[in-house]
């Protein structure tokens, strides 16, 4: 079937409004923190990211200390995560002097936000994961697969429509086209359950969990993910555009507005497991920060403050941990080869 050519699919649609050289969400301004469009737990509290730092230094620790390893941070932002990881890591000089730091960056815009920040640091910034050598590798990506283009498809009369949108000059619209449902269960590597009335993913997630594959495969390493998402069987429409940390049209703030979805981790299971990796564990960001400690740090972290200082850092706490609030919305996922056993931060079930 040949397509109007007003019609484009829903990530293409996404990957315009976000990555457009010119007009891009993210290639064109600063989103993050309170005065942006949203809010990021290393923006909230520093204890986010040294937790990652412990838990950083504990998985190297279990590939015994080698004296070469690389941290990849996928998505820095405005860099605040890998420059309180790194001023973190300076406490253990034999972690530090092993580390080399990477940092995977599309937007030029942010990237000279990082420069500034980070320039203190030795770290390399790459275009790509392919530049990496095959050593050891920590990919850490925070919020950053919900960052990526994605598809969605809807079961309609037992037939399955692809999401499409109508590019007009003057508005746009949604609109469903019949798709083929065998091309999309070989794209994702396994059978649709005929339960099914949603499905929801990213082309992109799936070239990049490939490629760290083999990253991961030669060398002992792993992908350790932090995002909002769920543990549900069935896949849900969850797509959202986000604007001054309120919820607005996807198609009326085109480039000015973050476009997001909730990554369905029983999903991404599947499809890890195709590429011959291991999940060892999936918790919440709440058991996962607590595992290692987060409550303790604050403790310690205000001790003999005055009492605003230490109500400043229990509210941010409470942020990253509360069920409410980030504590369940966030799961933290690790992938490594199948040669490796960790469990350091999913204690907690």
């Amino acid at each position: 079937m040949s397509l109007n050519k007003n019609l484009i699919t829903l990530d293409k649609f996404i990957n315009q409004a976000l990555y457009s050289p010119k007009k891009g969400f993210y290639m064109k301004k600063n989103p993050f923190g309170s005065e942006g469009d949203f809010l990021t737990s290393p923006n909230i509290s520093i204890l986010f990211s040294e937790m990652l730092s412990v838990w950083t230094i504990a998985f190297w620790q279990n590939l015994k200390c080698p004296k070469k390893i690389n941290l990849i941070e996928l998505g820095s932002g405005n860099g605040q995560m890998i420059y309180d990881m790194i001023n973190s890591f300076k406490n253990f000089p034999k972690f530090y002097k092993s580390c080399k730091f990477f940092i995977l960056e599309k937007s030029p815009y942010l990237k000279k936000i990082q420069k500034k920040k980070l320039k203190k640091f030795n770290i390399k910034w790459i275009r790509n994961i392919k530049e990496l050598k095959n050593e050891h590798n920590i990919f850490i990506a925070n919020e950053f697969f919900d960052s990526l283009p994605f598809k969605q498809f809807f079961k309609i009369k037992n037939k399955w429509m692809e999401r499409f949108v109508v590019v007009d000059k003057k508005k746009q619209n949604f609109t469903k086209i019949v798709s083929n449902i065998s091309k999309i269960e070989k794209k994702l590597g396994f059978k649709i359950s005929t339960n099914q009335k949603v499905i929801e993913y990213s082309p992109l997630t799936l070239e990049y969990l490939k490629i760290i594959s083999k990253k991961i495969q030669h060398k002992k390493g792993c992908l350790l993910i932090i995002d909002y998402g769920y543990l549900d069987d069935q896949m849900k429409d969850t797509m959202m555009s986000i604007k001054k940390h309120k919820y607005t049209n996807i198609l009326k703030t085109f480039g000015d507005s973050d476009i997001t979805y909730k990554l369905n981790f029983k999903i991404l299971k599947k499809i890890i497991k195709n590429l011959k990796l291991k999940c060892q564990a999936i918790t919440s960001q709440r058991n996962f920060l607590i595992s290692l400690g987060i409550q303790q740090r604050a403790e310690i972290l205000s001790k003999n403050l005055p009492f605003s200082k230490k109500a400043d850092i229990y509210y941010r706490l409470k942020r990253l941990i509360d069920k409410d609030q980030m504590g369940n919305l966030f799961k933290v996922m690790l992938i490594t080869n199948k040669n490796i056993d960790f469990k350091v931060g999913f204690e907690i079930d």
